[in-house]
């Protein structure tokens, strides 16, 4: 599983970044992509910190913030579709994969919690 979901979100942060380079080059496409940019790529490597975790507290912490960013991400993206400037299709599988991504992160971090 935690082998896996390296390599989902790492998959995830590379859609994100496709996307960012195919958005049209004005400001406000530029301004939200930036943020997409940002917040999609922090998914995986808040997850990977929380492989490298000194303590269950730390894990939760990260797995948590990987969370925060995927939900973030999902922002985003509404923002780029209900904005007009990219088409639903063109999102469906990004919108997919954080709505998966998000249900994972979230059942571990519950999980992590009833451990303590």
């Amino acid at each position: 599983m935690e082998n896996d979901l390296r390599l989902r979100t790492k998959a995830f942060a590379l859609a994100v970044i496709k996307l960012y380079v195919s958005l049209p080059k004005t400001t406000e496409a530029q301004v939200l992509g930036k943020q997409l940019l940002r917040s999609g790529t922090s998914v995986g490597a808040q997850y990977r910190e929380g492989t490298f975790a000194k303590s269950k507290a730390d894990f939760v912490s990260k797995i948590e913030g990987a969370l925060q960013e995927c939900e973030e991400t999902r922002y985003w993206l509404e923002l780029l579709e209900d904005s007009g400037i990219v088409s639903r299709e063109q999102l469906v599988d990004l919108h997919q994969e954080a709505k998966e991504l998000v249900a994972i992160l979230v059942t571990i971090a519950r999980k992590s919690k009833a451990n303590f």
